[in-house]
């Protein structure tokens, strides 16, 4: 079974990882971002090598989002990022392996992410694991 893997930021994660920080989301150094790609490089060749890793994507910052909504029953187009949602998808990674079980063990892996030392962490870090609907009878 397929299972994706979704990790959420915020346009205040981006703007610190672009070395923009702000109160409780620190600028991220060089070093940060390298101690970054290097956990999540091990973390993608750990899948690959276990034969579960089928893809992976970061997505751009929240400022460069549209949505496209109803009004009236015409489509209206609004520029990102919203002040009514915090938290948007980040980036997702899908693995196929033997159970939902081993998909969330996979996923909890990414709570040792690391992040600049100065960072105020909280207990609000989450990712979401769901199943790939492969077909109707999936839904």
């Amino acid at each position: 079974m397929k299972y994706m893997i979704m990790m959420a930021g915020s346009q205040r994660d981006y703007d610190a990882m672009a070395g923009k920080g702000s109160e409780g989301a620190p600028a991220w150094t060089p070093q940060d971002m390298a101690a970054l790609h290097e956990f999540m490089a091990a973390w993608n060749n750990e899948l690959v090598e276990s034969g579960e890793f089928v893809d992976a994507r970061g997505l751009s910052a929240p400022v460069h989002t549209r949505r496209v909504h109803l009004t009236d029953g015409v489509p209206v187009v609004t520029d990102g990022p919203y002040p009514e949602t915090q938290e948007v998808l980040a980036g997702y990674t899908i693995v196929e392996c033997d159970s939902f079980d081993r998909a969330t063990e996979i996923a909890a892996k990414l709570a040792r992410t690391p992040h600049p030392e100065n960072a105020i962490l909280t207990n609000e870090w989450y990712v979401d694991i769901r199943p790939v609907a492969e077909g109707i009878e999936d839904l």
